[in-house]
C-alpha cells in the first residue's frame, strides 16, 4: 500500500464503533449518495442526461468485480457481458458476449496481486475489444502494478513500469484511467492519453464527516517522497501543521525510522506510528489509497498503534484480512464520474 499519510490528534470527539471486527464502510445519506460533496458541480445535470448512451460499455475483469459493479451502478449502467475463464494449464480465455462495434469501451481491471495474472487478463481483454471493432478502448486501472519500478536505482535493472505501459498500448488501448500512481512520471511512459485521478477527495470527505478539531490535528508524511502530497492534504484540512518522518531504506521492503516526523508490509508506517506515540500523540490515523497488505501488514496494522486505518477499495480486501480498525472507502463514484467526463469530452474547470 502506498500514498500514506499519518494523522495525529490529541482529542476524541466521538468514540469509534466497530461491529464483528469487520471494516466500517461509510455510506452517504440518501440525498447525497449519488452526488458526494467532492463531485458536486453544475455540469452534473448535463452528464445525467447522457446516461442512456448505448455507445458506452463497461466490462469488468476478475480482479475487482465488486468495484466494477459499484461504478456501473453510479453511472446507471449495467456491466457488459463477458466470459473470462482459465484453462487447466493456466492460459486465460476472454470472449465478449455482446457487440461493441463502434462503442467506447471501458475495461475495469486493477493489476493487483496476483499482478502478472491480472495484467495478462487485462491485455487479453483489450485485444478482444480491439478485434471486436470497438471505437475507443480505455483501460481503467484503479491500482497500477509495477508502478514502483519507474526508474533505475542500480545498474542492470529493468524499468518495468515502462514495459507494462508499452504492453497496454500495443495490446490496443487508446487511453488509460489510473488512480494514485506511485509517481507522476509514470504517466509519461504511455504513448496514449492518461487520466490520473487521486483518492484524496474521498478520504478528505470522510475525515470531514468525523468533525476532527483542526487544533488537535497534525498531518505526517511517512517519508520525504510524500511531502508534497502530505502538504496538499494538510492544506485542505484547515491548513493543519505538517511533520515528516525521515527513513533510511536498507533493502526492498526494509525501512528504519530516524527522525520525528507503501503500504505493502506496513513497516514504514508502523515504525512511524510508534515514533509518533513516543513523541506524545494520543491517536494515530493511517490514510492510504492502495491496500496491498503483504504479510505481515495485517499483524502490524492491527497491533494497536492505529486508532483507524483508512483505505480505499482500489484493491479488494479479503474478509480474512478484516480487522476492527479498518475502514474501507469506495472510489466508485470518483471513477464513474471520470468515465462520464472522458466519454462526454468535458472536464471540471
Amino acid at each position: 500500500m502506498y500514498r500514506c499519510v499519518f494523522l495525529k490528534r490529541c482529542h476524541v470527539v466521538e468514540p469509534l464503533k466497530f461491529e464483528n471486527g469487520k471494516p466500517c464502510i461509510p455510506v452517504l445519506p440518501a440525498g447525497e449518495r449519488s452526488l458526494p460533496s467532492f463531485l458536486t458541480t453544475p455540469q452534473l445535470g448535463n452528464i445525467v442526461s447522457s446516461k442512456n448512451d448505448t455507445r458506452l460499455r463497461i466490462f469488468s475483469g476478475t480482479a475487482n468485480p465488486s468495484l466494477s459493479q459499484e461504478i456501473a451502478c453510479y453511472m446507471g449502467l449495467e456491466l457488459g457481458k463477458i466470459n473470462i475463464k482459465r484453462f487447466a494449464d493456466g492460459e486465460i480465455y476472454v470472449q465478449l458476449q455482446e457487440s461493441v462495434r463502434g462503442c467506447d469501451v471501458y475495461l475495469v481491471q486493477p493489476t493487483c496481486p496476483p499482478a502478472n495474472e491480472n495484467l495478462m487478463e487485462l491485455l487479453i481483454m483489450i485485444d478482444a475489444c480491439r478485434r471486436a471493432s470497438a471505437k475507443n478502448i480505455t483501460a481503467v486501472i484503479p491500482y497500477f502494478g509495477y508502478a514502483r519500478a519507474d526508474r533505475k536505482t542500480q545498474g542492470r535493472e529493468s524499468i518495468a513500469a515502462k514495459l507494462v505501459a508499452n504492453l497496454i498500448t500495443e495490446a490496443g488501448a487508446n487511453r488509460v484511467l489510473a488512480c494514485d500512481l506511485h509517481s507522476g512520471q509514470s504517466m509519461g511512459y504511455f504513448d496514449i492519453p492518461v487520466d490520473h485521478v487521486y483518492g484524496q477527495p474521498v478520504v478528505l470527505d470522510y475525515l470531514a464527516s468525523k468533525r476532527i478539531c483542526s487544533d488537535d490535528l497534525v498531518v505526517v508524511s511517512p517519508d520525504v517522497g510524500g511531502v508534497a502530497r502530505a502538504r496538499a492534504f494538510a492544506k485542505k484540512l484547515s491548513d493543519a501543521p505538517l511533520a515528516i518522518v525521515d527513513k533510511r531504506r536498507h533493502g526492498h521492503n526494509v525501512a528504519e525510522v530516524r527522525l520525528q516526523r507503501m503500504l505493502l508490509i506496513a513497516g514504514t508506517i508502523s515504525k512511524g506510528a510508534a515514533l509518533l506515540h513516543q513523541e506524545g500523540a494520543r491517536e494515530v490515523y493511517a490514510c492510504t489509497t492502495h491496500a496491498v497488505f503483504s504479510p505481515p501488514a495485517i499483524e502490524r496494522l492491527s497491533s494497536g498503534l492505529f486508532q483507524e486505518v483508512i483505505i480505499t477499495n482500489t484493491i479488494p480486501v479479503l474478509e480474512k484480512n478484516y480487522f476492527p480498525q479498518l475502514t474501507i472507502l469506495s472510489v466508485a463514484n470518483l471513477l464513474g464520474e471520470t468515465i462520464w467526463r472522458v466519454h462526454d469530452d468535458c472536464s471540471r474547470v
